[in-house]
């Protein structure tokens, strides 16, 4: 049997539709939508669309200069009080955040 679409291994759906479908998920419409506009059932969308977060998360995991135990913190520096807001919303507040990397095996 021939292979129908190179992108999804073993799929029903056109090459074309595929295309059309992860266009769709890079405008970032709803796969209600994408189905309706396609011309598919919403689940078949759905599953295409869970392949590919699936595959950008591995994608973004490999390519992380990160890896390991990471620490990351906010904190918030300023005037304890201006006068009005108080708290987050204080004008005049500079926002700090930090991301550090531990080497070695875990935090003791």
């Amino acid at each position: 049997m021939e292979q129908l679409n190179r992108y999804y291994h073993c799929s029903k759906i056109s090459e074309r539709k595929t295309r059309q479908i992860i266009r769709c998920f890079a405008l970032d419409l709803t796969a209600a939508k994408t189905a309706e506009l396609v011309g598919l059932t919403r689940k078949s969308v759905n599953q295409i669309y869970l392949k590919i977060r699936v595959r950008l998360a591995e994608e973004c995991e490999r390519a992380s200069p990160f890896g390991g135990v990471v620490e990351v913190d906010e904190s918030y520096f300023g005037a304890r009080r201006v006068r009005g807001r108080r708290g987050r919303g204080a004008s005049g507040k500079t926002i700090v955040f930090g991301i550090f990397k531990r080497n070695g095996v875990g935090l003791h």
